[in-house]
């Protein structure tokens, strides 16, 4: 009993360390992609929180009226193909875009590079669209879902900083997106893998994403997607109506 009682303080110590570095959970994955994947339309919630490893989770429900998931499916892997295009999805913010890797009819293993404003300042990202099993765990994607993941980066630094989704369902009136950001997710990378490095390490700990990670930056990002999800919904059922009569 003695000998317990002296390892009492530095265990103890050592877990009040280990929770403030990494966080009241850190051995469990923040990343819940699957909590967007409810049949309810209208109640997926619109929100911003910081979780318990300090990223910031934005959530952002878009209604997408006489849309369908495949629409949005078509924009992403048949259709966006120029900067005008990517104009055209937010007049306002959208700057510039280019393709990585794009194959016809393909989204998945491209990269969306991209020149936008996520409030007053000018973002260049690297979007890197990966399989949805690698954050589902599975490929949920079906006749009424459409599902598009990514590993968000910066476009001059080979840094991942972010993931994403978004899911498209299939609703009476059209369609529903769901949209959901983890903010805070670091890591090195060498063409389109993801490498352990020092960086990483550090970009990771609690207290780091604590300091680094501004609330504000997460609002601006769901005022941003909010509003491009938006020009999106309104301009795609007459675009793709037109674009496959010209196909046939």
């Amino acid at each position: 009993m003695t000998k317990l009682s002296a390892l009492i303080k530095p265990l103890g110590l050592f877990v009040l360390i280990i929770i403030f570095v990494f966080g009241f959970k850190p051995f469990t994955s923040t990343i819940d992609p699957e909590k967007a994947l409810i049949n309810e339309t209208g109640v997926y919630p619109n929100e911003i929180k910081r979780l318990s490893d300090a990223t910031y989770l934005v959530s952002v429900r878009t209604p997408m009226p006489g849309v369908t998931a495949n629409m949005v499916q078509w924009w992403f892997s048949d259709f966006l193909q120029t900067t005008e295009h990517y104009n055209w999805w937010h007049p306002k913010d959208h700057v510039w875009m280019d393709w990585e890797n794009k194959q016809p009819g393909k989204v998945v293993g491209a990269s969306h590079l991209v020149h936008e404003y996520i409030g007053q300042e000018l973002s260049k990202l690297r979007i890197q669209f990966i399989n949805a099993s690698e954050l589902f765990g599975y490929d949920p994607n079906n006749d009424n879902t459409f599902i598009i993941c990514a590993r968000v980066g910066l476009l001059d630094e080979k840094i991942n900083i972010a993931k994403m989704c978004h899911i498209v369902r299939n609703t009476l009136d059209g369609a529903e997106m769901r949209s959901r950001f983890w903010l805070g997710h670091i890591s090195k990378r060498q063409a389109n893998e993801t490498v352990s490095s020092f960086n990483g390490l550090i970009g990771n700990l609690a207290f780091t994403r604590l300091f680094a990670l501004d609330k504000k930056d997460a609002e601006n990002l769901m005022i941003h997607a909010q509003e491009e999800m938006k020009y999106l919904a309104k301009l795609l059922p007459a675009l793709y109506e037109t674009n496959k009569a010209k196909e046939v």
